[in-house]
Formats: structure tokens, sequence, C-alpha cells
């Protein structure tokens, strides 16, 4: 059998797992809200949201990277001190 497949119907097994332990309902409160979710639900949305964050943040410091790289090509270089000693 692929080696992928094998690792995706792994991964689908133990997600199925998962979620038929953790069906429990829990009451979630945030602030004036009170949310009740099942367990499972609650770890996957708190993931996904943290994969999420990650994500933009990192988006932001590549962009933020690349565009300083991009200015620093655009600048002639400035000479160095050493540059200046050795023009005396």
């Amino acid at each position: 059998m692929n080696l992928k497949i094998f690792t995706i119907l792994t991964l689908i097994v133990l997600a199925v797992i998962f979620i038929i332990q953790n069906v429990t309902v829990v009451v979630v409160n945030l602030f004036f809200w009170q949310v009740s979710i099942s367990r499972a639900l609650l770890i996957v949305i708190t993931l996904l949201i943290g994969f999420l964050l990650g994500w933009i943040i990192k988006s932001y410091t590549s962009i933020k990277n690349k565009k300083s790289e991009m200015q620093a090509e655009k600048e002639p270089p400035k000479p160095s001190d050493a540059d200046q000693v050795n023009a005396e």
C-alpha cells in the first residue's frame, strides 16, 4: 500500500478515535459569553486558531523582511568607516 494513503488512513482513524473519546460537552466562558461545545470540537478549533495566528505572524514577518531587502537593494551602498579612512 502507498505510504501516503496509509498515513492518511491512520490519521483519519486517530481523529475518529479522538472524537469518540471526547464527546463530552463542556461549557466555555469568555467575558460575558457562555458556549456549550464538545471537548473535541473545542480542541480542534483552538488548534486551528493557533495555526492561523502562526501563519499570519509568519506571513507578516516574511513580507516585512522582503520589503526591507528590496529597499536595501535599491539604496546605493553606504561607505564604511574603513573606506573613508583609506580615501584620506
